[in-house]
C-alpha cells in the first residue's frame, strides 16, 4: 500500500523569550549563512547571537513571548492535508528550532512511508533557505541511515495558485480605494555577495512580482528588500528608500511580503509596527499591508497540485520552468 509522506520545511523559529538566543545560534551556525570553516564559524555564531538576542527578544516580547511561525505552519499541513486525502501524511520541520529535521524524521519512520516528498515553504529558491534545509536533510537521514524514496520540490515563484492567492489577498486589501498609491513588493533581503555567486533568488522574487503586477494590471509598483543586518551590501532597494520616495510623491504604500508565506516577525512587526511608524514619518498618506498567503485557498490548494506532479528527484513546482544557466546555485536550472 502507498503511503506518502510530505514535508514542509521552514525556517522555525522560538517558542519562548528564553529559546531567542539557542534559535539565533543555530541560524549563524549554518554554513549557508556563515561560510567561514569550523570552529570559527561556531565561535562568530555564538558572538552574533548572544549579540543579538535582547533585540531579538524584545521583537518576539511583542508577539506574545514567541513566534506563531509553528502554529501557522500547523494550520498549513493540516489544510494541505485534508485536500491530499487518503495514503497522505504531512509532516513539519524546521530549520532552526523545534521540530528540527531529525526530531520530524522519528515521526516519519513511525508512520513508515513508501516515499517522501520535501515541500519548501520557500517559493523563491536560494541557497540560504530551500538549500540549506535539504542539505540538513540528506545530512541527518544518512547520519540515521533512513533511506525512502524522496522527491524535492525546488521552487515555485509563479506557481499558478500561490499568485492568483496573492492577488486575491491584494485585492481584498485595497477594497475601492482610489487615492494614489504605489505596490511595495516585500522580500526578505539578502547580502549581494550571495546572489553574486549564482543564487536565483533575487530573479526568483522579481519573477513573482511581474506575475502578480501582470495580472493584476499594475502600473505602479516597486520590488524591495527588508530586514537588513550587518555591514555588507545587501540588495537594493531597500523597503526604506522605497517608503521614503513614496513619501516624497505623496503616494500611498501598499505592502505584499510576497517571500513569506505565513505570519511571523517580520510581518507581524517589522512591517506591521516599525515600517508604518516609519512610513508616516516619511508622510505617506496611508500605509496597508496584505496578509502572508497563509491557508488562503488558492495556495494550499496549488501546493497540494504541485505536491501530486513532482515527478524526478528534484523539480520546479511550474512546468517547464527552469533557471537560466548563469544562476549556478539553482537545483533546477538550464543548460
Amino acid at each position: 500500500m502507498s503511503r506518502k509522506a510530505v514535508v514542509l520545511l521552514n525556517l522555525g523559529g522560538p517558542d519562548t523569550l528564553e529559546a531567542v538566543q539557542p534559535f539565533l545560534f543555530n541560524l549563524f551556525n549554518d554554513r549557508a549563512i556563515l561560510s567561514l570553516p569550523l570552529p570559527f564559524r561556531t565561535l562568530l555564531a555564538f558572538i552574533l547571537a548572544k549579540r543579538r538576542t535582547k533585540e531579538a527578544q524584545e521583537i518576539y516580547a511583542q508577539l506574545g513571548g514567541g513566534s506563531p511561525i509553528l502554529a501557522n505552519t500547523h494550520l498549513q499541513a493540516k489544510a494541505l492535508e485534508n485536500i491530499l486525502g487518503q495514503d497522505w501524511r504531512v509532516f513539519i520541520a524546521m530549520r532552526y528550532w523545534h521540530p528540527l529535521i531529525n526530531e520530524t524524521i522519528r515521526e516519519i519512520k513511525a508512520y513508515s512511508p513508501t516515499e517522501i516528498i520535501l515541500v519548501p515553504l520557500y517559493p523563491q529558491f536560494s541557497t540560504t533557505t530551500t538549500a540549506s534545509s535539504f542539505r540538513e536533510w540528506q545530512h541527518v537521514t544518512q547520519k540515521e541511515g533512513f533511506h525512502v524514496p524522496t522527491r524535492r520540490l525546488c521552487c515555485y515563484p509563479h506557481q499558478k495558485g500561490f499568485i492568483e492567492a496573492n492577488c486575491k489577498l491584494i485585492q481584498q486589501t485595497l477594497g475601492d480605494e482610489k487615492r494614489p498609491y504605489r505596490v511595495l513588493f516585500s522580500a526578505h533581503g539578502l547580502p549581494e555577495r550571495i546572489i553574486k555567486k549564482g543564487d536565483p533568488y533575487q530573479s526568483h522574487v522579481e519573477l513573482t512580482a511581474k506575475a502578480i503586477a501582470t495580472q493584476l494590471g499594475l502600473k505602479d509598483f516597486s520590488v524591495c528588500y527588508q530586514s537588513k543586518v550587518g555591514p555588507l551590501k545587501w540588495l537594493t532597494p531597500s523597503i526604506d528608500e522605497e517608503i521614503k520616495r513614496a513619501g516624497q510623491e505623496l503616494k500611498g504604500v501598499v505592502i505584499v511580503p510576497l517571500s513569506f508565506v505565513s505570519e511571523h516577525s517580520e510581518t507581524l512587526v517589522e512591517l506591521d509596527v516599525q515600517y508604518q511608524v516609519f512610513a508616516y514619518a516619511q508622510k505617506v498618506p496611508f500605509y496597508l499591508r496584505v496578509p502572508t498567503v497563509g491557508t488562503h485557498p488558492l495556495f494550499i490548494d496549488g501546493l497540494a497540485q504541485m505536491i501530486k506532479i513532482v515527478g524526478s528527484e528534484v523539480t520546479s513546482g511550474v512546468a517547464s520552468f527552469k533557471c537560466a544557466s548563469q544562476f549556478t546555485q539553482c537545483l533546477c536550472r538550464g543548460k
